[in-house]
């Protein structure tokens, strides 16, 4: 037995010494750390991140721990997997609403994204996807991020959202008809037209496919309930997009337009505000996840007209905000899996997005449930369940610390201690 354990403890030696010459080893410590996977609570651990990915996740005091290697400790403090935003707008700010918007140049909203990005990070949000920018904003942001030149999250993109003519997310809607000789490489009204463009925003950088299938609040002239898209542009898109090996995420408040899109194959519905019991049980028969953004109805209400939101679009938040939380209560109790979402960055101001962990726990999710929402349910419904959504070996080294128990009171998401990308505390 003493000879194998000296072996075994020569092995795991030599083992680090090779990880060693390739970036010195970082141990994360805290009091305890929340095991999302299990919903346990562990005490005093010890995680051992090289290169940025995590190798080794042990208890405080393990021999196995390397020697020298660099210490970012966390007394007193409850850790967890970093947080991860389904829905964020990062070149877009809550605050230039309406009309507004067009006061300012198309590269404005690139820097705007870079302060939002770092937003979201210092806020605890290692991952978030991204479901719309215009002129490919998103993956410009992206690379920024890669290459060190701006902190921010790991972004999913999915560059321009696409729709149909004077739909949601055409951008010239409610504008003169002098506008429409402006080519927009959003915008589609067949199956053809919708698989075309799929081609073209994956061979610009989309890692996700965002579909405008039914109206909005924020836009001008449409009704949120109304489908736009109808259903074999949806199946179009959709089966273009799986093929191609993307994921597909429907903006969809309607009823129609949610059922359609779930009959089609989506992956996942942002708001499903008017989702109904049929909605339900196409959502679990297809495996589709639900992202609703139930926290921005409150910051809407509150600021939207001071920061120059359309009155017809404040209307539209009064009829369907409470209606949206009375579904997110309704999914979750017929077992719906669901995924956090928040909006942030376009509809309330970037870095507030864990302001909505209380809502979620408000109308009726447990507070474990929550944060699984946001870490190891995402990451399935990314389908990168190898990188990030929990504190495992062979993810990435991402962790937000908070003070107190998030368990006992998940407010304590809206104050993180510290966060830690790749191995790297970044506040």
């Amino acid at each position: 037995m003493m000879k194998t354990a000296r072996l075994l403890g020569a092995a795991v030696a030599a083992a680090w010494a090779c990880a060693a010459m390739a970036a010195p080893p970082v141990v994360v410590s805290a009091d305890r750390m929340l095991d999302v996977l299990s919903g346990r609570m562990v005490e005093k651990p010890a995680i051992v991140v090289v290169d940025g990915r995590i190798r080794a996740v042990l208890a405080q005091g393990d021999p196995a721990i390397p020697a020298g290697a660099e210490r970012i400790e966390l007394p007193g403090r409850t850790l967890l997997p970093g947080l991860i935003d389904m829905h964020v707008h990062l070149s877009a700010d809550a605050r230039i609403e309406g009309s507004r918007y067009r006061d300012y140049t198309d590269s404005f909203w690139v820097a705007v994204g870079a302060g939002n990005a770092r937003a979201m990070l210092e806020a605890g949000f290692t991952t978030v996807r991204n479901v719309g920018a215009f002129d490919y904003a998103d993956v410009g942001l992206k690379q920024a991020i890669e290459g060190g030149y701006i902190p921010g999250p790991r972004i999913v993109p999915a560059t321009y959202a696409l729709g149909v003519t004077g739909g949601h997310c055409d951008i010239t809607e409610g504008l003169p008809p002098s506008f429409a000789a402006v080519p927009l490489p959003s915008i589609a009204d067949s199956p053809d037209g919708f698989r075309q463009l799929v081609r073209r925003v994956r061979k610009y950088g989309a890692e996700v496919i965002k579909l405008c299938v039914t109206g909005g609040v924020t836009s001008r002239t449409d009704a949120p309930g109304a489908q736009q898209m109808n259903f074999e542009e949806i199946r179009a898109a959709v089966d273009e997009a799986h093929r191609l090996g993307l994921k597909v995420a429907a903006h969809a408040h309607g009823t129609a337009g949610i059922n359609d899109a779930l009959r089609a194959g989506v992956d996942t519905i942002e708001h499903a505000s008017l989702a109904d019991a049929d909605s339900f049980k196409l959502a679990r028969a297809h495996g589709a996840w639900f992202s609703m953004d139930i926290y921005n109805d409150d910051y809407i209400l509150a600021e939207g007209a001071r920061n120059g939101m359309y009155e017809e679009s404040l209307a539209k938040e009064r009829e369907i905000g409470l209606k949206q939380r009375q579904t997110f209560r309704a999914a979750w109790q017929a077992g719906v899996k669901m995924v956090f979402g928040t909006d942030n960055g376009g509809v309330f101001p970037a870095g507030q997005n864990a302001l909505q962990f209380a809502k979620m726990v408000e109308w009726g999710m447990p507070a474990l449930e929550a944060i699984r929402a946001a870490t190891r349910n995402a990451a399935q419904a990314l389908g990168r369940e190898g990188d990030v959504g929990a504190v495992e070996v062979g993810r990435y080294g991402d962790f937000v610390a908070v003070d107190g128990d998030p368990l006992a009171d998940v407010r304590v998401l809206e104050r993180p201690a510290a966060v830690i990308k790749g191995g790297v505390r970044v506040k």
